[in-house]
């Protein structure tokens, strides 16, 4: 099994919650970009402050920048003719990863999906967390909404960014190659895959002591498990406290056993989950897990004032991760993700602060008592989740999960 990439000082981070405080962030960048601005996403959305980042997009290509934009084919089915269009006419190169065929979500390929939310610029500076090129208050499923859903991203300077530069340039070269490939330019292809055999270009230089992060990823080849196992790590080794915040919560067999295993031991172990139904599957997926947790006193709240979209954690005040990557099995088994992982007291409490606030004044307590007495309609729906997603598992050849 392949290590986990090493944490490397000399970052310079700030956590930047949802869409209004990354965009403006995002714009910033792209404004002052001279060579290149790489996005990666699962839904890219120009509804109301999602086109600052489309105009941004566009004012930079056509100051010659090289503009690539990959979106997620299945998040993202399809762009409004008319950005369509003025993208395309400025120069903005773009690619939809993994477009549903004629089965849709139903053939297992389609499982398969890019989850995670990259962007970087010049090789100087990246973006990664679990914020979509979304407005904070509509959503593509709900309409408007009434309060900002509940998201992280974190901006990153210094040596991490030369691996987030290598992973969304890789990934692109990999869909060129493929679609030359497909149109018979065998050539072309060759070329391409020939060009990832190149070194990658040298981090920028490390900006004094600064925080010690690095970039974890989850695909199907290198980094089939870094993500969850830099989570398990952490988990068993705290001493003092585990906070997580994380909206599809269906964690696996060996997760909950850390987890239950640091309660008990003594570990404040909290976790923020989503309070509201979003997706069947995944809320419905996620309850019959909670009740060992809570026997083990794990304290679980509810985010209630809107969707929660975070996936974060801070364990033990210093050690922090923000990303695209939940704790349930399309994530962890699946999907394409990245996360940020530090280890920084300043950063760690920085989040851990906003994460304890959330709980305190966002969120309700499960209590063990009232989650074993829920009604009979409710757990028929349990059920019939998870056998829709041990199914889709079993398809796709991941067993054992459970």
């Amino acid at each position: 099994m392949a290590r986990l990439p090493p944490l490397r000082t000399g970052h310079a981070l700030r956590l930047l919650e949802g869409s209004g405080e990354l965009f403006p962030a995002l714009v910033a960048a792209l404004d002052a970009a001279r060579h290149e601005a790489w996005l990666e996403s699962y839904i890219v959305d120009f509804t109301g402050a999602g086109a600052e980042v489309g105009w941004a997009l566009e004012r930079a290509a056509r100051r010659g920048v090289q503009v690539r934009v990959l979106a997620d084919g299945y998040g993202t089915p399809a762009v409004p003719p008319a950005w369509r269009e003025r993208l395309l006419a400025s120069g903005v190169q773009w690619r939809s990863y993994a477009p549903p065929g004629r089965f849709g979500v139903l053939a297992p390929a389609s499982w398969r999906r890019l989850h995670r939310k990259l962007c970087v610029v010049d090789g100087e500076v990246a973006y990664c967390g679990g914020i979509n090129i979304l407005d904070d208050l509509h959503d593509p499923n709900h309409g408007a909404l009434e309060a900002p859903r509940l998201d992280f991203a974190v901006e990153v300077r210094g040596p991490l960014v030369a691996q987030a530069r290598e992973a969304v340039g890789v990934l692109w070269a990999r869909l060129r190659a493929y679609e030359d490939l497909r149109r018979g330019h065998l050539a072309g292809a060759l070329g391409t895959l020939r060009g990832l055999r190149q070194p990658p270009a040298p981090p920028p230089r490390a900006r004094g002591p600064g925080a010690r992060a690095t970039l974890l990823l989850r695909d199907n080849l290198r980094h089939r498990s870094d993500i969850e196992r830099a989570y398990l790590r952490a988990f068993a080794r705290a001493r003092g406290e585990i906070l997580v915040a994380n909206a599809y919560f269906v964690p696996g067999r060996r997760m909950r056993a850390v987890l239950v295993a640091a309660a008990r031991r003594g570990v404040r172990v909290v976790l923020l989950l989503q309070g509201r139904y979003e997706y069947f599957m995944q809320y419905y997926a996620s309850r019959p897990v909670l009740g060992d947790l809570l026997e083990a006193g794990v304290e679980i709240h509810e985010y209630a004032a809107s969707f929660l979209h975070a996936k974060v954690a801070v364990v033990d005040g210093r050690w922090a991760t923000v990303g695209s990557s939940n704790l349930d099995p399309l994530s962890l088994l699946l999907a394409r993700e990245a996360n940020v992982a530090v280890e920084d007291a300043a950063f760690a409490a920085g989040l851990r602060a906003r994460l304890l606030h959330a709980v305190a004044h966002e969120g309700r307590a499960l209590v063990a008592e009232a989650h074993a007495r829920r009604p009979w309609r409710e757990r028929l729906l349990e059920r019939l989740a998870l056998v829709v997603m041990r199914l889709a598992l079993a398809v796709q050849g991941r067993r054992g999960w459970w």
